[in-house]
């Protein structure tokens, strides 16, 4: 019981230092993980590839570093999604929303960014942590539905590269 406790509490650590665990994380992952910037209401999961940890950080300064340490590991590039909730979030119900969107906007606006709901990304990361990891960066956030989700992919290799590779794989079988 202990030792499953204390596993559980090293998965999910408050850390100043949040900036040296991604640094130490980016050279083991790879595509299939995930790294997640989410605001400060987002659920501590239990599949148990998710480790979570509390940066105390801006939800922006987060992401800014996290795109920084992907772009500069040569194994990995992202895919980014975002929650399809977001654009409907109004200035009305939470000041501040569309400053935020505004900014995202911004900083992201090198990438292709996906828009799914809230309860479908949730469920794939649910998915993804039972075989692969998934680091998880809490916010001080408190604007809802402004996570950033980021799938890793292969930086070296592309869909039309394992496509072409595949092909010619069936292509011998035949043979």
């Amino acid at each position: 019981m202990v030792i499953l406790l204390a596993g559980s509490v090293a998965a999910q650590a408050t850390s100043p230092d949040w900036n040296i665990r991604l640094a130490q994380s980016m050279p083991l992952l790879g595509h299939r993980n995930w790294i997640l910037v989410v605001d400060s209401a987002y659920p501590l999961q239990t599949s148990p590839g998710v480790e979570t940890i509390e940066t105390n950080a801006s939800q922006l300064e987060v992401v800014r570093a996290v795109i920084a340490a992907i772009n500069r590991s040569i194994q990995v590039r992202p895919i980014i999604y975002m929650d399809a909730e977001l654009p409907f979030v109004t200035d009305d119900d939470v000041p501040g929303a569309s400053a935020y969107r505004a900014e995202v906007g911004q900083l992201l606006h090198n990438y292709p960014v996906k828009s799914l709901p809230h309860e479908k990304i949730i469920s794939n990361i649910d998915a993804a942590g039972k075989t692969f990891h998934v680091l998880v960066l809490k916010t001080n956030m408190t604007i809802p539905y402004t996570s950033v989700f980021i799938r890793l992919d292969c930086k070296y290799w592309n869909a039309d590269q394992e496509k072409r590779l595949r092909k010619k794989m069936s292509d011998a079988a035949i043979k």
